[in-house]
């Protein structure tokens, strides 16, 4: 049966309109892809490993998450409250005027969480990976239990898992400015990828063991396929991420209230070229929901997601939010980047394995961290400045996190960062 010959039997909801070919397809990953904006509006995510005081070594209990974000009061700054697979709770902040408003609207409901959380006996670590409990998926959402099957079976079992339930992430979304300025701006991200990893990296131990890479949890989407969590290639952003879409592979197929897990490796243009590859022809909500199971560093969403930094603890994520934006949106700042990550554009795998053992990565993160601190907002100026301090001596946040675990052990870390 083709595509064609159905076409009559869907209903007129536009995401149930089946895609004519990889043309329309593309034509509309591309138009959705940005949207011109002059604003420099900031959005902020953190996530947080949720622990039980009382048995921190284990994770806690579907039914008992729920209850406990029943219970919580709705966040003053207006942070959405999510679950992750594994229990990490996510506050995600709406977009405001400018990153110093973006920090200060994470951090008051960042302390309405933990007032309400440490009520209930519980922490949340905001840490990029899960330091010491085993990996285990305790969300049952239909999205994560097919996520799992699609990783099973296309044999990345263990770093699919490792991924979805012991990692954390910050992650900075920014307005992707006007039409003319995307390729550079985006070319600039890209560049600052490696830099950013490299001064984020916080993830030193998962589950109780180390690998030696400062970022596990980067490590972790290196075993996943590489087709849906590589860099987005240089070019015109929304027709090379037009071109990415279709080439990734399909993970799940949703009909109605069930998800299925593809357990074979099929492009999303395979799919749209040969309705038989899956079974059915793909329908607009199909590609909707494709997008979202694809993870690139950095990802437009018609703004733009910067996805590569690991979490934080509450002394150091600001100073990075900061930085991050600043060597974005202030052209002074924005330039003399560009110009300090250009040695070290590539250099996205040495970044997570080694930090700033790298001397070329460790020279671009502490120069660019002296710029950072020149032109960021004065309220986030002290906060930046005590980071340059740190990666001018070549250390990062992540240093001090390593030592606390290697000492006193990886459990320590999680119980010590959920009760700060």
């Amino acid at each position: 049966m083709t595509a064609q010959s159905i076409t009559s039997t869907i209903p007129d909801d536009p995401l149930d309109l089946v895609l004519d070919d990889i043309d329309d397809a593309r034509t509309r990953i591309a138009a959705d892809a940005l949207r011109p904006d002059t604003d420099h509006r900031v959005g902020l995510e953190l996530e947080f490993h949720l622990v039980d005081h009382a048995e921190p070594a284990r994770r806690p209990d579907w039914p008992a998450v729920q209850a406990l974000l029943a219970e919580l009061p709705p966040m003053p700054s207006g942070s959405s409250v999510t679950l992750e697979p594994g229990a990490q709770i996510e506050l995600s902040t709406p977009p405001r005027a400018d990153v110093g408003g973006a920090v200060q609207a994470l951090a008051a409901d960042r302390e309405e969480l933990r007032t309400a959380l440490a009520e209930a006996g519980f922490g949340a670590a905001p840490l990029g990976a899960d330091p010491a409990r085993p990996v285990r998926r305790v969300n049952p959402h239909p999205r994560y239990a097919a996520m799992e099957g699609h990783f099973s079976a296309i044999g990345c079992a263990g770093p699919g898992l490792e991924m979805m339930t012991a990692t954390a992430a910050l992650q900075v979304n920014v307005d992707a400015g006007p039409v003319a300025g995307w390729p550079d701006r985006l070319a600039l991200i890209r560049s600052l990828v490696p830099v950013l990893v490299a001064t984020s990296a916080s993830s030193p131990y998962l589950a109780g063991r180390s690998s030696g890479w400062h970022s596990m949890r980067q490590e972790t989407w290196y075993g996943i396929d590489h087709g849906r969590t590589d860099p987005i290639t240089a070019g015109a952003p929304p027709e090379r991420w037009a071109d990415y879409a279709l080439a990734a592979p399909v993970m799940l197929v949703r009909d109605a209230s069930v998800l299925t897990p593809v357990t074979r490796r099929v492009s999303f243009g395979e799919w749209v070229a040969d309705p038989r590859a899956i079974g059915r022809p793909a329908t607009v909500a199909d590609l909707d929901y494709h997008l979202t199971t694809l993870f690139p560093p950095v990802r437009p969403r018609g703004y733009v997601e910067i996805r590569c930094l690991d979490a934080l603890p509450d002394r150091w994520w600001p100073a990075l939010a900061a930085l991050t934006v600043t060597l974005l949106d202030d052209p002074v700042a924005a330039d003399a980047a560009a110009e300090l990550c250009e040695p070290v554009a590539g250099s996205l795998d040495e970044a997570a394995r080694s930090g700033l053992a790298d001397p070329a990565l460790r020279a671009a993160a502490a120069a660019c961290a002296e710029v950072a601190a020149a032109h960021c907002p004065p309220s986030l100026k002290a906060d930046v400045e005590r980071l340059a301090e740190l990666l001018a001596a070549g250390r990062t946040p992540g240093d001090e996190l390593r030592h606390v675990a290697e000492t006193r052990g990886p459990l320590h870390l999680l119980e010590e960062e959920a009760r700060a």
